[in-house]
């Protein structure tokens, strides 16, 4: 059951993350999940794990590493459909 919460939570914080940086009208759910996930991991690696916490992710450091992620990605795509 855990694994389900880390998935919703997941896809939550990179559908935020896609809104922050206006890139993820273009991102689908799993790329919302992979972003959050990802994200998350960065986030607290680099932040730690302060702020209030869900499913094991720390909220506000996992939003900003998703942001992050979302954000060299879509650099990263945009560049090669051009």
């Amino acid at each position: 059951m855990h694994w389900l919460w880390v998935l919703i939570i997941g896809a939550i914080i990179g559908a935020i993350a896609g809104a922050i940086t206006s890139k993820g009208k273009s991102m689908g759910w799993i790329a919302n999940i992979v972003a959050g996930l990802v994200g998350s991991s960065i986030g607290e690696a680099i932040l730690g794990s302060w702020g209030p916490q869900l499913a094991g992710m720390a909220i506000i450091p996992s939003i900003i590493g998703a942001a992050i992620v979302v954000a060299v990605v879509s650099f990263f795509v945009g560049k090669s459909k051009n």
